[in-house]
């Protein structure tokens, strides 16, 4: 089966390896699978992740690993460098989330691939067989905790209160057998697991202070038009607010028709416009300068990475107290109570008044490279490694583990 013309269509499984650091266990380059469901043509902060890291650590040094074409079972094959793709049906048109096909490709995969480290960056595709597989590898498993239980919740139709029982018990069992977990928040409500392994996040080198961009008398958002980001809250402060600023929503998602429907019940329709996702980095920077502040009115971020671009672009932000980003962005950022639409009226009012800060921008932008977070990523990497090589030795001493068909997937 041959890969289609839109590859990021499909969820993936990339085996990355790192271009630089050696693996204390072996002696050579460390080699790292990531195991991403939401990576959409569209989609956010996993895709940004996982391009930065591919465009990171891409080069002739790094190890690959040869994978299983989708379908076929005897001769591996690759469908991109350093990327690997299976059968899948789509999800949601508007930002490219797809379903895989069940696990056991993936798991025959990651048998193949006999990565040093396994990170899955959801709790949703089959994670315990997923664990099991890279295990029987020899592979150790991180869980990146990308999301939380209240932000899926908040998603799901109905009160959020209805979900977070049954979602809270499937993340436990999911990070049950994983090795570490990895986060930029605290996951032990959700997943009864500390983080050991914190989850750093870089920006791309375009977003940095935007000189000569004129700025503009709007509020923008950016990011996926979904019931958990928050955006009916900013629809809802667009309306308390005494002044009758314009309002640019800049994204996809199927929320699309609801938020339309809301300014128009809200009698704010005339001054909130639509602008389709925005992919060039270069562009998005300087769509971020000319915005009079960008808001990220999410009440469940669990990292954000809206806030850290706007302000590293030299734009007054507004984000959650609760959003990761907000703290590492510091005063560049004015915060609200998360789900407060009066209090958010108030912040955005503070950041359209503030004049942008643009060495501080500069500043920030250079604290926070892709490069620097990664490599610091693969030094925590080769840590958890060498903490657990005692524990796979012993392992191995009690001899090889079941056949992979005694097991449960």
């Amino acid at each position: 089966m041959s890969p289609e013309p839109s590859l990021a269509k499909r969820p993936g499984v990339r085996a990355i390896a790192g271009s630089a650091g050696r693996s204390p266990l072996e002696g050579r380059a460390l080699r790292v699978a990531d195991v991403a469901l939401f990576y959409g043509e569209r989609s956010g902060g996993i895709r940004t992740y996982l391009d930065a890291k591919r465009g990171v650590g891409a080069d002739d040094r790094a190890d690959r690993a040869p994978s299983r074409r989708p379908g076929k079972r005897a001769r591996p094959a690759t469908t991109a460098p350093g990327r690997h793709e299976l059968p899948s049906l789509a999800l949601a048109a508007s930002n490219g989330y797809r379903v895989p096909l069940g696990g056991a490709e993936l798991q025959d995969l990651l048998r193949d691939l006999r990565a040093d480290v396994v990170l899955l960056h959801d709790p949703y595709w089959m994670p315990q067989g997923a664990t099991r597989a890279a295990h029987e590898a020899g592979s150790a498993v991180v869980a990146v905790h990308h999301s939380s239980v209240a932000m899926h919740a908040a998603g799901l139709p109905g009160p959020p209160w209805l979900w977070r029982r049954g979602l809270r018990r499937w993340y436990r069992r999911a990070y049950a057998e994983v090795d570490a977990v990895m986060s930029v928040v605290d996951p032990r409500a959700d997943s009864g697991r500390a983080a050991a392994v914190p989850l750093r996040m870089g920006l791309n080198p375009a977003f940095r202070p935007q000189i000569g961009v004129e700025r503009g008398d709007h509020v923008l958002y950016v990011g996926r038009l979904a019931r958990e980001k928050g955006v009916g809250v900013l629809l809802a402060a667009a309306a308390a607010s005494p002044r009758p600023w314009p309002l640019v929503l800049l994204g996809s998602g199927s929320h699309l028709s609801a938020l339309r429907s809301q300014a128009r019940r809200l009698g704010i329709d005339g001054r909130v416009s639509f602008a389709p996702f925005l992919s060039d980095p270069d562009e998005l920077a300087r769509t971020y300068a000319a915005a009079a502040c960008v808001v990220m009115p999410g009440a469940h971020e669990t990292f954000g990475f809206v806030a850290l671009e706007a302000a590293a672009c030299g734009a007054p932000a507004v984000a959650a107290v609760t959003a990761p980003s907000a703290r590492i962005a510091g005063p560049l950022v004015e915060r609200f109570r998360p789900g407060d639409a009066r209090d958010l009226v108030r912040a955005i009012a503070r950041a359209r008044r503030r004049r942008p800060d643009l060495a501080a921008a500069g500043a920030l932008a250079s604290r926070h490279s892709w490069s620097a977070a990664l490599q610091a990523e693969l030094a925590d990497l080769e840590r958890l490694l060498a903490a657990a090589a005692p524990a796979e030795r012993a392992r191995a001493a009690r001899g090889p583990a079941a056949p992979p068909e005694a097991r449960p997937s």
